[in-house]
């Protein structure tokens, strides 16, 4: 293994970590914008995605974890070839790809909790839609 394989990572980490904190903005936001609504309608909707915005969240914080953990285990990795480890340097390598594929993992289950959220919002537009007419 030569120093430049873990390098490879460093942009698809970044790149991650970035998605990562895009997707706790917006979820902040959203809390937010939900926080300051007064409507009662608002409200139900509300308290039916609590539950889920606080379980949302701590996925995004538990893929960031490992997503950073990810990152200083592959600069890890890098040092140890640079001071020539190479066995450590490729058992450092290997940890980082599975706390990569980790992270992944708990991302794959996050958007499948934001999914379900999605449909919660469209049960609730249904409805206003069928006490309209």
């Amino acid at each position: 293994m030569q120093l430049t394989t873990p390098a490879l990572l460093f942009p698809a980490i970044s790149l991650l970590l970035l998605a990562y904190t895009n997707r706790f903005l917006v979820l902040a936001q959203l809390i937010r914008q939900l926080h300051g609504s007064d409507r009662e309608h608002v409200r139900d909707l509300v308290q039916r995605q609590i539950y889920n915005l606080r379980q949302r969240i701590v996925l995004i914080r538990r893929m960031q974890a490992l997503g950073v953990s990810s990152f200083i285990v592959c600069t890890l990795s890098m040092f140890a070839l640079f001071v020539n480890y190479q066995m450590l340097a490729e058992y450092l390598f290997g940890l980082s790809l599975l706390l990569l594929v980790a992270s992944l993992l708990v991302s794959l289950y996050e958007i499948a909790i934001s999914t379900r959220a999605i449909e919660v919002e469209l049960e609730d537009l249904d409805l206003g839609c069928r006490i309209r007419k």
